[in-house]
């Protein structure tokens, strides 16, 4: 049994933020959640919230917390152990870093969980709420699904929670019938949308698949294109300043930057014969040299020719997930950033490019343009990306 004293960062005399009204205590044992007013001179009004309120379930600790307990126990994914440090962000890269770390996006989960604890706007009364939060770490309990003993019963992802929603408060769920109920997935929508009748099971949940949930509405990395309820957010980064001054110190940063390659590739994929984007790419970049290129093409970069045409980063194996460095300074060095899909079409890169001032270039519209529409409006691609369709890249060169 622990106990975690969550403090919200905008507390801190450091930070440029107003400090909120609250914090809050996490028992891992019941996971019950205890709202503390502190007195501040800036009290949250009304008018302050008028977008709405949002009431947090208490849900117990198995849904959450005790999840985080079984971080070495799935030998074929990962030890994501490591990771949990600083409410989910992981370890810093080096000691004396303000701004970087380790962060594994599978804990999105906790990482949202520790900051909507930090929104002046949470109540505690459900029937003044215009939005319920599920404090379920649905990516982390699938991994039982997925690579442990219950492989064989993905289907039942998400009834324990439903039972629970039922026995506990019912009339919380049932008034709205779960369309105010809202939770985070730290992974993909597909890896949650199995049919429930495929026998014998095959990839993923059925969770999304559950018409006990039709109604819930659930923030994923990445959507598929015609369920409502669900809404792409970004994948967190590394990047996670501590104050304002350290984020506009960035930004200064990455305007000085000296743009020396005209393209960056940093991913695994495309070593097979099969023609596909990534092979085409990485053809592309480990043959082309600026010398034989400049014969057809006057590469000219404001203060001088580009050093580079194509840089490839291999991050194949996962060898950059958890090092930013590896990828992070390459990014700051290139002008445009491909982002080709992968094993599903969104990618974490997308977001550490644009960290990076890096133009992130686009092959398939499923990668961001139809996924991020509350963070990047559609109409606003054509000012900060390149759109390239992946035929043109793989069947004409």
């Amino acid at each position: 049994m622990f106990t975690w004293l969550i403090r919200p960062e905008s507390s801190q005399s450091s930070s440029p933020l107003q400090p909120i009204s609250s914090f809050w205590i996490i028992d891992s044992a019941s996971s019950q959640q205890t709202l503390t007013i502190e007195s501040r001179s800036n009290q949250v009004t009304s008018e302050d919230c008028n977008n709405g309120w949002i009431y947090i379930r208490n849900l117990p600790s198995r849904f959450n917390l005790d999840l985080l307990n079984n971080c070495s126990e799935y030998p074929l994914f990962d030890d994501f152990c490591p990771y949990l440090a600083n409410h989910g962000l992981g370890q810093k890269t080096h000691g004396r870093s303000h701004s970087w770390y380790r962060t594994d996006p599978l804990l999105l989960e906790l990482i949202f969980h520790r900051r909507i604890l930090e929104c002046p706007c949470l109540t505690n009364d459900p029937d003044v709420a215009n939005a319920i939060f599920l404090p379920y770490y649905a990516a982390i309990d699938s991994l039982r699904y997925l690579y442990g003993p219950d492989v064989n019963s993905s289907f039942q992802h998400g009834l324990d929670l439903f039972e629970f929603l039922q026995s506990d408060e019912p009339g919380i769920w049932e008034r709205n019938m779960g369309h105010d109920h809202f939770l985070i997935m730290a992974r993909p929508a597909w890896d949650f949308s199995q049919p429930l009748d495929n026998d014998p099971p095959i990839w993923g949940t059925s969770f999304l698949e559950l018409p006990e949930f039709y109604n819930l509405t659930a923030l994923v990395p990445e959507g598929r294109p015609w369920p409502l309820q669900e809404h792409a957010v970004p994948y967190p980064t590394s990047f996670h300043p501590q104050n304002l001054a350290y984020f506009e110190a960035w930004i200064q940063r990455v305007k000085r930057s000296r743009r020396t390659s005209l393209m960056l590739f940093a991913g695994g994929g495309g070593i097979g014969s099969t023609p596909n984007i990534r092979r085409s790419i990485r053809n592309e970049c480990e043959n082309s040299t600026i010398n034989n290129i400049t014969s057809n093409f006057n590469i000219i970069q404001r203060n001088g020719m580009y050093s580079k045409l194509c840089h490839m980063v291999d991050c194949s194996n996962g060898i950059c997930e958890h090092d930013p460095i590896r990828f992070m300074k390459p990014m700051l060095q290139a002008t445009f950033c491909l982002q080709p899909p992968g094993d599903t079409p969104t990618r974490r890169s997308t977001f550490d490019a644009i960290t990076a001032g890096c133009i992130p270039v686009f092959f398939e519209e499923l990668t961001a343009k139809l996924q991020y529409e509350w963070h990047l409006p559609a109409d606003k691609y054509s000012e900060f990306s390149v759109f390239i369709p992946k035929e043109e890249v793989v069947f004409k060169g």
